[in-house]
């Protein structure tokens, strides 16, 4: 099973969702709000959330790295600019 197999699309926006049930971190939800607001479709503002969150999860998975909180608060900050994708 590869990497890709392991974290699927499906799987990080469950992910999302279950952040935004327990508001941890509540960035996620004030990240969705913001998106939600400016426009964006709620299905895209958490595919773009969950975005985020993979840059932290490829991570983990591919280099042992720990999960870097604060990079993701960065990350979804920056939404909808997807900068790590550069």
């Amino acid at each position: 099973m590869s990497d890709e197999d392991l974290v699927t699309e499906e799987h990080l926006v469950d992910i999302v969702e279950n952040q935004l049930t327990e508001n941890n971190p509540p960035r996620v939800k004030e990240t969705l709000f913001r998106l939600t607001m400016s426009g964006t479709e709620r299905p895209e503002a958490m595919e773009l959330i969950a975005c985020a969150l993979s840059v932290e999860i490829i991570d983990v998975i591919q280099n042992g790295a720990k999960f870097d909180g604060d990079r993701y608060i960065k990350n979804l900050d920056s939404l909808p600019e997807t900068p790590w994708m550069n």
